[in-house]
Parts: structure tokens; C-alpha cells; sequence
């Protein structure tokens, strides 16, 4: 019986930690355990492969064949325990290296010898490489520490397993994915699914991490509780957090009064969904000031939305006045009524959600604030701080801190693992497909957002709230039906349906 000698000792996790980390903390983690003689290197490595074979047997308990692809570090080292693991069990191994074998060091190079003690062979990597119908491919070529594009035979052997159509099970972090950034160093193995250790390696739930991580799988290593006391992140996860039950005696007064200013000529539709799916969020109140020409039909789809016709700032100042939170930019446009209005909303220091043409124009004319939370998308981030989309995805994580440093208050980067930033502190929410990539998506969450301020959320949590909501809303929507024709309106139900269930 394939597997039958497995040692389960070792769990493997499909509920995520909520606590993210970086590469550099990482490494001090296994220097502590190492150095205070609490767990050799070379146990730590052992307990990597058994991780990973572990998921193997899991989700491939019929597979007979395996080639595991190996570099010449310690991520290497875990892919020969994983081979020394599979030829025990019974599994026809190959183990292709990139790296020469003369080379190995202390506990990579006491890995391959136990492999090679087991009876399993190693073979050089070249390109004509092929595989078994039914044979599982595991990645164990280039591990965290990558920092400079991939090129050569190892480009050349990521090229190999992508092309191979064979599922691929990645050693820690898929080769060729920067582990603290989720960017691409050239070419990275898209993987069917990616069993990392010791904590969760903060690049792959953002940027382009999502088209190669597959499923991500935790394996802690059992390090001793003591270890944790020598680090401290600055990064979570966002997990599901909802309002208190409503007490019988409420009404509509108790949940706040939700201002959305936009809808320019020719873009009524960006505010009526900011304002729909703040009242689908449970806001009290939503008033929408818009352009005149728009204002007698912006309701006639949604009657609960209270519109108005403002043609400049003063007519805007009454709504101002009533408002407990302020969405402003969502089909505001760039003419001087947008700007005559966003500016009157931003010189209100009512708490707002800034987006679209509203950061645009904030771009313009850069302002420091507390009270505010700006959503850019990664264009708009390029904007605000005056540099290319290229490099806002070559790191999320530096560009959002730029963006708080620049301009206060709460950011919220969307894109594939949403990044929220406030202070020293950041969250990723990685809810969310490929089909909310249409228009709309960003009125929707502006006015989630903002329908959870409404309701007493802090400016912080109302956006990791809002950004998971939005998510998870859409999730629901594209099970049935599928991510393409994936409408923003769509969310809707389903975001009436996230907030009663939390």
C-alpha cells in the first residue's frame, strides 16, 4: 500500500495563521532555535520533507511517480528528504539537480547523502526532461533567499515543469517568486500547491502570488514556544470580524448617515453603487450629491438612495453638515465641479473614503489627513506617488507604506491580496477573483466601506472589513456561474448576506 509507512507525526495546516512574516524573521526564528541547541538545522529540514510528503499523501495518495527538482540550498535539502521519504513508501523517484553536486553544504549536503543512502539516484537537469502520465512534480530549486531574476537552467528548468502539465507541489515558495514581495523574478513555477514552514511568508498572499501559489499549505515545524518571543510582525492576515446584534429599540438614526459626492455627466452609475451597497451593508441613511442633470434619475433603480442636485459647494454644505462619513470621488470626474466639491467634502474633516477621480485629484494637489481612508488600485497608487505601476507591484508592501507616510489616515491597495496600512501596521485580505476585474468594483467597495463606518467600525477596521466583505461577497457570487460576466452589482446580495452572518 502506497504511503503506508507515513509518519503523521508532523501536521500539515489548511487554516492559515494570522500572523505573516518576512524572510528576514524567518531566518532569525531558525537561527534562535539552532543557535540555543534546541533543534539542529538538519531537524528542521527533515520535518520540511515530512511536511510536504505529508500533503502528498493527502491530496495524491495514488501517485506512483515523482520527480523532484532540486538547486543547491537548503531548499534543495527538503526536496532529497522528500525523495528519501517517497523511495521508502515505494514511489519511483527522479531527482533532477541544477546544481553541482560537489558543491552541497552541511545540512543540504547530509540530506542528499541520506537520499542517496536510500538507494535514490540523481541525475543532471537538461531540457528534454520528460514525464509519466500519472507523475507529481516537486519544486525544490530555489527557496526565500531568491533577490535577482532567474535566468539559465533554472529559467529554463521552471519553463520545463510549467509546460509539463503535472501537478507541482512547490518546497516553501514557488521558485522564482520573491518570498516578501509576491513579485516575479523573471520566471516562477506555477504551482498546484505551495507547503511552507515555519510561518507564512508575507509575498504569497499579494501581487502576483495568487497565479503560482496554488493552495497554500502551513507546516509550523513544532518550533519550541520560546523561539516566537525573538520576533515580531508588523503584517496579519485579515479575518472575518462583524458588528454587534442590533438591540430591538433602534432605528434608522443609530446606523449612520453615508454621503457619497459624484456622479458626474456620464458617470451617475459609479455613485448609485457606492450607495446601494452601502445600504446593503446595513447604513442607516444614504444621501448621493450629484451633478444636476443626474440627480432625477440616480433613484430610480434604488428609491431608498436619497438623491440631490448640487451644482456647487454651498449648495453642498447642509448635506456635509448631516453626514457622519463622506465617500467622495466615486464618478466625480476631473472637471471644475468635481474639484469644487471634493475639496469642500475633504475641508469638511468629516471621516471619508476617498477614491477613483477623488485621488486623482488628490494626486494633484497632495494633503496629509488622519481622518481619511484612501483606496487606490495600483494605477492610481502610481499617481499619488508620482511613480509607474511597475513599481507599486514590485513591492506592495513599500508603496503602501509610502502612501500612508505621504498622505496619513488609513490606505487600502487593491489588487490580488488587498493591502491595508495605518500606522506601523499592515493587513492583507485575500478574498477575491479574477472577476471582479470590471467596472464598478471599486464604487462597491467605497460605499461597504463606508456603510461600516457609518456603524461605528474604527477608519482601520471598516477597511480590512470592507476589503474581506467584498471579497468573500464575490466568491459566493462566481461559485455558480463563474468569474467572467461578473457583474459589481452583483456583490450585492451577497454582501447583505456576509454582514448578518457576522
Amino acid at each position: 500500500m502506497l504511503f503506508g509507512g507515513l509518519n503523521h507525526d508532523m501536521n500539515i495546516d489548511f487554516n492559515l495563521p494570522i500572523t505573516l512574516y518576512n524572510t528576514e524573521q524567518i531566518k532569525t526564528l531558525e537561527q534562535f532555535v539552532i543557535q540555543e541547541g534546541l533543534l539542529s538545522g538538519f531537524t528542521l529540514m527533515e520535518r520540511a520533507g515530512q511536511a510536504v510528503f505529508e500533503y502528498i499523501a493527502h491530496r495524491y495518495p495514488t501517485t506512483k511517480h515523482i520527480s523532484i527538482f532540486c538547486g543547491g540550498g537548503n531548499n534543495a535539502g527538503d526536496g532529497y528528504i522528500v525523495g528519501a521519504l517517497a523511495l521508502q513508501a515505494g514511489l519511483n523517484v527522479r531527482v533532477y539537480s541544477l546544481s553541482d553536486i560537489n558543491r552541497l553544504q552541511n545540512d543540504a549536503l547530509a540530506a542528499y547523502e541520506h537520499y542517496t543512502n536510500s538507494g535514490g539516484r540523481v541525475v543532471a537537469f537538461h531540457k528534454d526532461v520528460t514525464f509519466d502520465e500519472d507523475e507529481l512534480i516537486v519544486d525544490a530549486l530555489l527557496g526565500t533567499g531568491l533577490s535577482r531574476l532567474v535566468t539559465e537552467k533554472y529559467a529554463q528548468a521552471i519553463n520545463v515543469i510549467n509546460q509539463s502539465e503535472q501537478p507541482v507541489i512547490s518546497v516553501d515558495v514557488p521558485s522564482g517568486l520573491h518570498a516578501d514581495t509576491g513579485d516575479v523574478m523573471g520566471v516562477a513555477v506555477q504551482a498546484n500547491a505551495t507547503v511552507t514552514f515555519i510561518g507564512i511568508k508575507q509575498g504569497l498572499l499579494t501581487g502576483f502570488a495568487a497565479q503560482y501559489v496554488g493552495e497554500i499549505v502551513y507546516a509550523s515545524l513544532a518550533l519550541p514556544k520560546q523561539a516566537w518571543q525573538c520576533v515580531s510582525s508588523s503584517v496579519m492576515r485579515v479575518t472575518p470580524k462583524g458588528l454587534p446584534r442590533r438591540p430591538r429599540y433602534v432605528h434608522k438614526g443609530h446606523f449612520g448617515h453615508v454621503l457619497i459626492i459624484g456622479g458626474d455627466v456620464g458617470y451617475s452609475g459609479a455613485a448609485r453603487l457606492a450607495g446601494m451597497a452601502a445600504l446593503r451593508m446595513g447604513a442607516g441613511l444614504v444621501s448621493i450629491a450629484t451633478h444636476p442633470d443626474n440627480a432625477a434619475m440616480m433613484n430610480i433603480s434604488c428609491p431608498e438612495l436619497m438623491c440631490h442636485s448640487v451644482a456647487n459647494a454651498t449648495q453642498l454644505e447642509l448635506l456635509l453638515e448631516k453626514a457622519s462619513v463622506i465617500v467622495v470621488g466615486t464618478g466625480l470626474g476631473q472637471r471644475d465641479w468635481g474639484r469644487e466639491l471634493g475639496l469642500a467634502a475633504v475641508n469638511s474633516h468629516k471621516p471619508m473614503i476617498v477614491d477613483a477621480d477623488g485621488l486623482n485629484l488628490l494626486a494633484q494637489s497632495p494633503r496629509y489627513q488622519t481622518h481619511w481612508i484612501l483606496t487606490p488600485h495600483v494605477g492610481e497608487a502610481a499617481r499619488l506617488l508620482a511613480t509607474t505601476t511597475h513599481v507599486i507591484q514590485q513591492n506592495r508592501f513599500d508603496a503602501i507604506q509610502a502612501l500612508q507616510q505621504k498622505y496619513g489616515g488609513v490606505i487600502l491597495l487593491k489588487g490580488a491580496g488587498t493591502l491595508i496600512a495605518a500606522d506601523n501596521q499592515i493587513a492583507i485580505s485575500h478574498t477575491g477573483n479574477p472577476g471582479m476585474a470590471s467596472g464598478g468594483m471599486g464604487d462597491v467597495l467605497a460605499g461597504v466601506i463606508a456603510a461600516l463606518v457609518a456603524q461605528g467600525m474604527s477608519l482601520e477596521e471598516a477597511a480590512k472589513q470592507g476589503a474581506y466583505a467584498h471579497g468573500i461577497a464575490a466568491d459566493w457570487a462566481v461559485k455558480q456561474d463563474g468569474e467572467r460576466g461578473l457583474l459589481a452589482s452583483d456583490l450585492l446580495p451577497y454582501l447583505r448576506h456576509w454582514i448578518n452572518a457576522h
